[in-house]
């Protein structure tokens, strides 16, 4: 049997021109169902995707839905796999990680709006509650942040000591706290206002000051400090 008793598949050469167009002039070249046939071909590599890639964009809207999309959503796509919809998440839990590196560390805060662009992106598409905490140094520069907490949709449990003990092993002065409301409802509640008061005070008694606590949502934000509720 020769190759043209068995010639190859018809997207082959479709997958080739789109690997060597992508190397040769980068992301902006590609339309973007075809950047996510980029990213299917990884994992789905004995099928033509690109039906498969306009089926993602038919269904959540653009390339930012199905990056924000949960990966059991991504599954009801006929064709969407266990390690297609990881590697999509993959994607853009990398991307998060790199704008955090890189806008944050270091950075100076002088107002929420200095984070609150950069934390949208990491927890205001989240679907649970998290709760964390930046930490300050005494420029009011980024010296690291850590996850205090993940929740269900609708609560979350914060344990004081897990808040500081970051902040004095990196020797912070100051603290803001951050959690998202998946429902994107931005007033606080009973619970919210109680826990800041009450790491406010374990703050002041180890010379560490909570800065502020925002409340973060898919579209905006709410600063207790610039509400006078701290």
């Amino acid at each position: 049997m020769n190759k043209k008793d068995n010639p190859a598949p018809h997207y082959t050469g479709h997958r080739k021109r789109l690997i060597e167009r992508y190397s040769k002039t980068g992301i902006d070249s590609l339309n973007d169902y075809e950047a996510l046939e980029l990213l299917l071909m990884h994992t789905i590599p004995r099928k033509d995707v690109k039906p498969l890639a306009k089926e993602l964009l038919n269904c959540f809207g653009n390339i930012q839905s199905v990056l924000d999309s949960d990966i059991d959503d991504l599954k009801q796509v006929k064709g969407i796999g266990e390690r297609s919809a990881l590697l999509i998440k993959l994607v853009k839990d990398f991307g998060v990680l790199y704008l955090r590196e890189r806008d944050i560390k270091r950075k100076r805060v002088v107002s929420p709006k200095d984070i609150v662009d950069y934390l949208r992106g990491f927890i205001g598409a989240k679907s649970d509650e998290l709760f964390l905490a930046i930490y300050l140094n005494t420029n009011n520069e980024v010296l690291g942040e850590a996850v205090i907490s993940e929740g269900t949709i609708n609560q979350t449990t914060v344990y004081p000591r897990k808040v500081f003990e970051k902040a004095l092993r990196i020797k912070a002065l100051f603290i803001i706290l951050i959690h998202n409301h998946p429902g994107g409802n931005l007033t606080p509640s009973k619970q919210d206002i109680e826990l800041t008061k009450q790491l406010k005070t374990a703050g002041e008694s180890l010379g560490i000051i909570i800065r502020d606590h925002l409340i973060i949502t898919k579209d905006n934000y709410l600063s207790f400090f610039e509400k006078g509720l701290m």
